[in-house]
């Protein structure tokens, strides 16, 4: 078992001017270690790393790597629809004490499942380092499938799926199919269908400002395999992860959700929009009435 608990896909904050807040990031770092992370993912699609230069991406790395110090896991996010550039930014992260990597389809080009195969082999190569991949069609076009997985998983670097799909047939398909990696949960809304399927570990957006409850909720369905008491909690996120994943305003959503915690969010980049105030005042009551619901069960 190599991923365990909660990787969180960190924020980035930026100013109004659409520049990165240097000093907000740090405080985004220290608080997901405060609150017992297993991992930091820098360069995520949560982090809008499509929105970022490739020279303020690789800034990231380094400056998450001095932060974070040893202390949780640093995972880098490495995608690009360029592969030079994808291959360019992976050495960057190796060179700046990346750990393992999250890595997905290129966008938009809609690779074979051979040549999509070719790819992530090549970065492996490229960094020797443990690859988590991210298997989400909806975003990407293409999905990781049976050609795809039996190239890759003889390369013992591929530890692991982070799986997006949305498609609940999938995680038996991968613990019987390919058991040498590891099931992630990739869904914010399918914590405890993965957790009945064995995943101990979650790429959670959610914990950018409910770290600590998400770290409760992953060592009570993975580590405990309570998958009652997981119930229990589930039904209290519920109504949020529903209104992150379904709403149409992910990013907005989790910064928003920063805000409310007293947290550093700030604005998207374009071509993201800000929520209009009457969807903001609905996320908002979602949040806080999903804090009163975990609280209560957490504290009972």
């Amino acid at each position: 078992m190599r991923f365990e608990g909660i990787y969180t896909p960190i924020i980035t904050p930026f100013y109004d001017t659409g520049a990165i807040n240097w000093d907000l990031y740090a405080q985004v770092i220290e608080w997901q270690i405060e609150n017992g992370v297993a991992g930091i993912i820098v360069g995520g699609s949560t982090g809008e790393f499509y929105a970022l230069s490739k020279e303020e991406r690789i800034e990231q790395f380094k400056f998450a790597h001095k932060q974070i110090k040893g202390r949780v896991e640093f995972m880098a996010g490495v995608n690009a629809m360029r592969v030079d550039e994808c291959l360019e930014i992976t050495v960057a992260a190796k060179n700046a004490g990346a750990q393992s990597l999250l890595v997905a389809a290129p966008p938009y080009s809609l690779p074979s499942e051979a040549e999509l195969a070719d790819h992530v082999l090549k970065i492996a190569d490229a960094s020797g380092l443990p690859i988590m991949l991210y298997n989400y069609p909806g975003r990407t076009g293409v999905e990781m499938g049976d050609e795809f997985l039996s190239l890759v998983s003889k390369n013992p670097l591929i530890a692991a799926i982070k799986e997006s799909s949305g498609d609940y047939s999938r995680m038996p398909f991968l613990v019987n199919n390919y058991p040498n990696i590891q099931l992630i949960v990739g869904g914010e809304e399918q914590v405890l269908e993965f957790a009945a399927w064995g995943a101990k570990a979650w790429v959670c957006a959610s914990a950018n400002f409910f770290p600590s409850q998400c770290v409760q909720f992953m060592d009570v369905v993975g580590k405990q395999s309570d998958l009652v008491v997981g119930q229990k909690i589930m039904s209290a996120f519920m109504p949020l992860m529903s209104a992150l994943e379904q709403g149409g305003k992910f990013l907005q959503c989790v910064k928003l959700g920063c805000e409310q915690q007293g947290r550093p969010g700030g604005v998207v980049r374009p071509p993201l929009l800000p929520m209009d105030d009457t969807l903001k005042q609905e996320i908002s009551k979602v949040i806080v009435n999903t804090r009163q619901s975990l609280n209560a069960i957490f504290n009972s």
